[in-house]
């Protein structure tokens, strides 16, 4: 299927281009990194479907210089351009292997995870953690820079929590580290995806660096993409959630066209297959489970409980594979109806 887009459709402020050090970006709408989400086949739909810039699931850095397979798989390009690779990790010596190895292996840009709220995360000092102890975090920081020659970013919250809201002074100095673009999630860890995210908040970062900065946060329509720039002064946005279930969506936000119900129905039965080849069968029947749900939440909400749960349990991909058309399909031709008598 061809990429919809309607270039009279496009948002000026966010489909402009914009860099990250010396790789360009085509638009200013960012797919945010999700471990379990945002594997290869998620990215490539993404990409095909507008966003302007997709990033890897985190990439513990030890577990990928100790050669393990997870690690190595969320590593995978297929030839995606620009490939920003997202590390995550407590010691320097290991982020900077790990991001030679990335840089080794085709990545364009690497990021540095001091945003994840995850308790397995931070239960080991890395994620969110970081911003406990920003004089180690500009540690990691430094080393990951040193270690490569390409652009190295840094994605956090506001702080620990509202008690510690530090994230512009560890952008100040990240930026002086050679930091090359700041992401800031605007909620604190301990917010976790509680309440709203502070857009405002993030032009305190704003304020004392010169580098693009990126705000993200309850990015869920092209109006909250222009209103969260307005507030924070921000250069690009990054939606994440927003994304499940529709991964055209960051496109659509930076100007593309939105996909009929027909063609919704051709990209997530394209999306379970690009799955299961990506995982092998009885891998992909279990890791496309939620990605299965989220569309029938959003395109298939009539769908029978009996229906959802053969679709959620089966271990027979051509089983699910037909049974998720057959709902999908049913989702398209009611909203159809719908809208041929509006």
């Amino acid at each position: 299927m061809v990429c919809p887009k309607d270039n009279h459709l496009l948002s000026p402020k966010l489909a402009a281009p914009f860099s990250i050090g010396s790789v360009p970006i085509r638009n200013r709408v960012i797919l945010a990194p999700m471990s379990g989400v945002t594997d290869l086949p998620f990215r490539q739909l993404a990409l095909r479907y507008g966003a302007g810039l997709v990033v890897t699931e985190m990439v513990a850095s030890r577990e990928l210089v100790q050669d393990t397979a997870e690690s190595w798989a969320r590593l995978k390009s297929a030839g995606l351009r620009p490939h920003m690779v997202q590390l995550a990790g407590r010691e320097a010596h290991w982020m900077a292997e790990a991001a030679k190895i990335a840089a080794d292996n085709g990545a364009d840009i690497i990021d540095i995870n001091m945003g994840c709220p995850a308790k397995k995360v931070i239960g080991g000092y890395s994620g969110s953690a970081l911003m406990r102890d920003p004089d180690h975090a500009l540690t990691l920081i430094e080393a990951t820079v040193r270690a490569v020659n390409i652009p190295v970013t840094l994605k956090m919250r506001l702080g620990w929590d509202e008690n510690s809201i530090n994230a512009p002074d560890i952008a100040r100095r990240a930026e002086e580290a050679g930091i090359q673009l700041v992401t800031i999630h605007g909620r604190t860890r301990m917010q976790f995806y509680e309440g709203r995210a502070d857009w405002d908040a993030i032009r305190a970062v704003r304020d004392v660096v010169s580098i693009p900065l990126v705000a993200n946060g309850d990015v869920e329509t092209a109006e909250d993409a222009e209103e969260i720039l307005r507030r924070s002064g921000a250069d690009a946005v990054m939606i994440g959630r927003g994304c499940q279930g529709r991964p055209w969506h960051a496109g659509v936000i930076a100007g593309h066209r939105e996909p009929n119900h027909q063609e919704i129905v051709e990209i997530a039965i394209e999306h379970y297959r690009m799955m299961l080849e990506f995982y092998g069968e009885a891998v992909g029947v279990r890791h496309a489970r939620k990605h299965l749900a989220w569309y029938l939440d959003r395109y298939a909400p009539a769908t029978t409980g009996a229906d959802k749960a053969k679709i959620m349990t089966s271990k027979e991909s051509g089983e699910v594979a037909a049974s998720f058309h057959a709902a999908l399909q049913a989702g398209a031709d009611l909203a159809h109806c719908v809208q041929e008598a509006a």
